[in-house]
């Protein structure tokens, strides 16, 4: 199989530590690739009709893209309990809110990368954040028991959503007032498959 990535990507991000928690890494050749919004790599394209990443391209079957769908499928490859039947619907959850932390955080990047400087809409940029707070928020008071409890894909997307956040938009402090989601994420980024994922541009 080969995977469509970029290291700066956290989508990809979510594929490379399932991967490495599903001991499939090396199942998997990494071909990274330089795309954009604007500019999609052929290899995307060729992928992915959409031409996003991460997609997984596959002997036996065609390319299967959106982060979501690679990690339920290296998940049910491998046998493994990253969607726990009993915990289903809050596993699905907290992936859904990990991955609409970082399409809201990536977009902002996109916002000030793409957008002429005379034509950045500043207002919907912080609106955005207003978006990504307002989950923080609610994970730091809501979903603490889950995050703390058995390791599962919930956990993975929202570690890698804290790590983004990190990555592009440290100024903004997302710890700030959220000392239990702050601490998790300290623990949790000791894992070996985070630390041998960290983003680069």
């Amino acid at each position: 199989m080969q995977l469509i990535f970029s290291p700066a990507s956290p989508f990809v991000r979510k594929v490379r530590v399932t991967l490495i928690e599903t001991n499939q890494a090396d199942d998997v050749e990494l071909v990274r690739v330089a795309t954009t919004a604007l500019n999609t790599a052929p290899e995307a394209a060729a992928a992915n009709p959409l031409g996003k990443i991460p997609a997984l391209v596959r002997p036996d079957g065609p390319a299967i893209y959106d982060s979501r769908v690679i990690c339920r499928y290296l998940t049910a490859r491998a046998g493994a309990d990253l969607y726990p039947e009993d915990r289903l619907w809050d596993v699905l959850t907290l992936e859904a809110t990990g991955d609409g932390i970082l399409e809201s955080a990536v977009s902002m990047v996109y916002e000030k990368r793409l957008r002429p400087a005379e034509m950045v809409f500043d207002e919907w940029i912080d609106s955005q954040w207003g978006k990504v707070s307002g989950a923080l928020d609610v994970l730091n008071t809501r979903w603490m028991s889950h995050l703390y409890g058995p390791f599962d894909m919930g956990q993975i997307a929202i570690g890698c959503a804290l790590g983004y956040l990190d990555f592009r938009h440290d100024e903004r402090d997302w710890r700030y007032g959220r000392d239990a989601l702050a601490a998790w994420h300290k623990a949790f980024s000791e894992r070996k498959s985070i630390m041998e994922t960290i983003p680069t541009d």
